[in-house]
């Protein structure tokens, strides 16, 4: 059954869906939906013929009969795999093979998947960061599956780890899974470095842990030196690799999923278990993904050979210059503050976070929206356990670039707004 905080936590986008249609002049950067102006149905439509065609050739039928196929039911596990693979290696340094990817509608399908597969017994459980992605807490909670926190900063982080899992196990408890995003987090926009990675990959292979590495915003990085996804530094077999096309293309694609490793934890026939496990609850989930949609990403792979660097390369600089925008916008608004107010400063992703002198949640959400058209995130919304109460998140992906710095000026006369009267009221 879904706890209280399980039950808030699956009210809020519903909340954040409300504040939108109920407030639609009001400026949002709580959406972090990709940019629009990079979607190019027309282009991608012609892709879906260039897929039929090779496959026509693979299959040595007609185009017409490829065509058929394409709208007949299809593998469960997924048509593009092996496109997908190729893409993977080139662009996301993932090495894999066609057989260990099930393709799924989107990540939050493939993540569904594993934490169904993974937690099956009462006692099984996943570990996330506080605060951490909310579609994985809502997965979790649906399913009625115990999700267990971790507070630590980077460099404590394995100790805890290796604590938090022992103190399960002194319950009567099994540390399954680990879900992180380690490359530009989702809510915080943090990169876990490569020795951190490396030492929660040591924690995980002794614990038998898997971890569910999701990866939306990795061909994203603006600045600094790229740091290996975790999988690619994996050598026990220790990590499932997510991925999705929901930014680098569109969302409505509705394409990712998943990738298992060789082995889990050494064992081939236990990693060919799995996959075929993940295959047969998507059969009686969603049947099998859209054929037409994977024939869509296949023809974009075709047609761009294999990577999609050149189609996220306009993004990406897109995407830096609104960053860019938005922390111009901070200074300006906030560089004199003093204590209370202070951001980071995300080497990529979609979003940065703020910490305010006062607390900010629901009510906050309204009046600044009602009052100021304005639309943060609380950050205390992505928490397991009701941290962050006073921290929001800030999404610059899907605002107008003319508008971050408007934006940014009204949180900032709210905010001004808010501490007069707290402290009237002392």
């Amino acid at each position: 059954m879904t706890t209280q905080a399980g039950a808030s936590r699956l009210a809020v986008m519903n909340f954040l869906n409300e504040v939108a249609g109920d407030f639609p002049n009001a400026i949002s950067l709580a959406s972090g939906r990709p940019a629009e102006a990079f979607f190019d149905l027309d282009h991608w439509l012609e892709a879906i013929p260039l897929y039929q065609r090779e496959l026509a050739t693979r299959w040595g039928v007609t185009r017409a009969d490829a065509g058929r196929r394409l709208a007949q039911y299809g593998r469960t596990n997924g048509l593009i795999n092996e496109l997908v693979a190729a893409q993977l290696k080139l662009d996301e340094g993932v090495q894999t093979r066609g057989e260990h990817i099930v393709i799924g509608a989107g990540c939050q399908e493939a993540l569904a998947l594993c934490l169904l597969s993974l937690c099956r017994a009462p006692n099984e459980v996943v570990l996330a960061r506080d605060p951490t992605y909310i579609g994985m807490t809502g997965v979790a909670d649906l399913h009625g599956i115990e999700i267990v926190p971790l507070y630590a900063k980077d460099d404590g982080l394995a100790d805890e780890l290796r604590s938090v899992t022992e103190r399960l196990g002194n319950e009567g408890k099994r540390a399954r899974a680990f879900y992180l995003i380690p490359e530009f987090d989702n809510p915080t926009g943090a990169v876990l470095s490569q020795l951190v990675r490396q030492e929660l990959l040591d924690v995980c292979a002794e614990q038998r842990i898997l971890v569910l590495e999701d990866n939306p915003y990795g061909m994203f990085r603006y600045e600094g030196e790229r740091v290996p996804p975790m999988y690619a530094l994996d050598r026990s077999g220790s990590v499932i690799y997510l991925f999705t096309y929901s930014k680098t293309l569109c969302p409505a694609v509705r394409i990712g999923g998943a990738v298992v490793p060789d082995t889990l934890f050494g064992d081939a026939a236990a990693a060919r278990a799995l996959v075929a496990e993940l295959g047969e609850r998507k059969s009686f989930l969603t049947v099998n993904t859209s054929q037409l949609n994977q024939a869509l990403i296949g023809g974009v792979l075709l047609a761009e050979n294999g990577t999609l660097q050149r189609l996220v390369t306009p993004q990406r600089d897109h995407y830096r210059k609104n960053r860019d925008l938005m922390l111009a916008a901070l200074a300006a608004e906030f560089g004199g503050s003093g204590e209370g107010i202070r951001w980071n400063r995300p080497e990529g992703g979609f979003f940065l976070t703020m910490d305010l002198p006062f607390r900010f949640g629901q009510e906050e959400v309204l009046q600044c929206a009602r009052e100021r058209h304005v639309i943060p995130m609380p950050l205390s919304f992505f928490s397991l356990s009701g941290i962050c109460q006073e921290s929001i998140r800030l999404a610059f992906s899907n605002v107008p670039s003319a508008q971050i710095a408007e934006g940014v000026a009204r949180l900032g006369q709210f905010i001004l707004q808010y501490e007069e009267v707290c402290h009237a009221a002392i």
